[in-house]
């Protein structure tokens, strides 16, 4: 009865495990293909951020990572990009939606040497606390970083 129990608990979590896989990505996600290499792509992002009056607060690279331990893995980096008026007026709104920022794109190295840049829009980030000066911040900030998007695209 056991082995008959276990074997019904493990099929069900393969199941659950391929359902998962199959979800639909976040709200407010944006995809958005890029034939520049990955290279390219995180120069010209770093370049957009810029332009757009935002500033990039790190970047983490699981892929530079890995290069510094002799491993080859496929370009990939988290941009973080904030600007420090809208992190004071988002703690004014809300303390716990402070760890939403710094937002994040995330730029990935495509086969055949292009890349693909992510992310989520800064409205769909800040819904879940139903704040209204968190909503009206995240307004602001969807234009911007669109254009940061399509900027380091181009």
């Amino acid at each position: 009865m056991a082995r008959k129990l276990l074997l019904a608990f493990l099929i069900v979590g393969i199941a659950g495990t391929s359902q998962a896989e199959q979800t639909a990505p976040p709200a407010g996600r944006v995809v958005i293909p890029s034939a520049k290499s990955f290279d390219k792509l995180v120069a010209a992002l770093d370049e957009a951020v810029a332009a757009n009056g935002m500033g990039v607060v790190a970047c983490a690279s699981a892929s530079q990572g890995a290069a510094a331990r002799g491993i080859r893995i496929p370009g990939n980096a988290v941009v973080m990009v904030f600007r420090n008026d809208y992190a004071v007026r988002m703690l004014a709104a809300s303390v716990p939606a402070g760890i939403e920022a710094p937002l994040r794109y995330y730029v990935t190295e495509n086969a055949g040497g292009t890349s693909t840049l992510t992310y989520r829009k800064p409205s769909a980030v800040f819904a879940p606390y139903r704040n209204v000066e968190l909503d009206q911040m995240a307004a602001e900030l969807d234009p911007i970083f669109e254009n940061i998007a399509q900027g380091a695209v181009r």
